[in-house]
């Protein structure tokens, strides 16, 4: 029993530092949810096997009636043919006025989602981090994004230790 007891104390521990942001990452304050809902664009990612050779991805965030949000993410298989989807939910980890959220796509396991960088005046452009500095995402609500705001944004994300030499550039044609 005291073996159980200390599983379920660790596998505990680690499910919540999969919510956890990078260490000397700061979420947006002053979220807005209803403003971020919507279609959002992926510009650039790290890469991962989950969305590998993927082109022309999307994220859908929508309201959810228990508060929370339901989110699908979307891309084209261009070994296949055929579009991929994953469809999962989010939370707030803590107030809806901080954008630090954990989202599933696999049940009870969360893992973070934390928006870094946003164009606070329109919400056309995100720069967004998971639990750590393998997971970075640059969003827009164009599937283009200006080359100066792309570059700025890949600056902060160099500055804040991510490895930007490794993002890939999203095609969305």
């Amino acid at each position: 029993m005291k073996t159980l007891r200390g599983l379920l104390i660790a596998l505990a521990a680690f499910l919540s530092g999969c919510t956890g942001h990078p260490d000397g990452v700061q979420p947006v304050t002053n979220f807005e949810l209803s403003r971020y809902l919507g279609v959002w664009y992926e510009i650039a990612r790290l890469d991962h096997s989950f969305e590998r050779g993927l082109s022309r991805v999307s994220a859908t965030y929508t309201l959810r009636q228990d508060g929370g949000i339901d989110v699908l993410n979307r891309g084209f298989d261009q070994s296949s043919g055929r579009w991929k989807e994953a469809k999962g939910k989010a939370y707030f980890i803590d107030q809806p006025s901080v954008a630090s959220l954990k989202v599933s796509f696999f049940g009870p396991f969360y893992g973070g989602y934390h928006v870094i960088d946003l164009d606070k005046d329109n919400y056309s452009y995100a720069l967004v981090c998971g639990p750590s500095r393998s997971y970075l995402w640059i969003l827009a609500r164009e599937r283009t994004l200006g080359r100066v705001t792309l570059q700025r944004l890949i600056d902060g994300a160099r500055k804040a230790g991510f490895d930007t030499e490794g993002l890939i550039l999203v095609d969305q044609k």
